[in-house]
């Protein structure tokens, strides 16, 4: 589940909103003048996201290079292909 709180909200129950994230694997949108500006997640999302991070940009330098001199409706045709296949992976 994802809670979403304000700033003052959240600062008040840091504790409260720890617990609820590590031991009810929720996450918590934080919000500052309506606005999200920060996310407070399980660990292990977080480790997860960076994985999938590295693979993306690992993913988008080769991509870059191995379609430097292809016209560019060609190569975004076969990049929608090579990012499918891409996601299978990891």
């Amino acid at each position: 589940m994802i809670t979403e709180v304000n700033a003052v909200n959240f600062r008040q129950n840091l504790g409260e909103m720890l617990s609820q994230v590590q031991y009810g694997n929720d996450s918590i949108v934080i919000n500052k003048d309506g606005k999200p500006v920060a996310a407070l997640v399980d660990v292990e999302l977080f480790a997860r996201i960076r994985r999938m991070k590295t693979c993306f940009d690992a993913l988008s330098e080769r991509i870059a290079g191995a379609y430097a001199e292809v016209p560019l409706d060609t190569g975004l045709v076969e990049i929608d292909a090579t990012v499918a296949a891409e996601r299978k992976r990891c």
